[in-house]
């Protein structure tokens, strides 16, 4: 899949979810939908604290800190989202029947 230097975490999360067949748009089950469709704000939200809360861009003096459990959060649907994709890219199964839930 091909992909530019530039794009943010948002981008590369819905452009790897699309290939992978885990899209929201992909499935026709609302509830699927609206959980695929929570991991991809999560993601996008994942990539904001990091642009705009962590120092890696530098900051100043009066920069706003994430309390300990907006980071434990952060890192923990990281590690949840993280694990669905390495599930789904590793169970693929050979064939796949309509009532599967991918």
């Amino acid at each position: 899949m091909p992909y530019e230097n530039g794009w943010d975490l948002s981008r590369l999360y819905k452009a790897a979810a699309a290939a992978m067949e885990i899209a929201p748009d992909q499935h026709s089950e609302q509830v699927i939908k609206q959980i695929l469709s929570g991991v991809t704000t999560v993601v996008a939200g994942i990539g904001s604290m990091r642009n705009s809360l962590s120092d890696a861009h530098g900051r100043g003096k009066a920069a706003v800190r994430p309390a300990p459990r907006h980071a434990k959060l952060a890192v923990n649907a990281g590690f949840a989202v993280a694990g669905f994709l390495i599930d789904t890219h590793v169970e693929k199964p050979s064939q796949r029947n309509g009532q599967e839930l991918r």
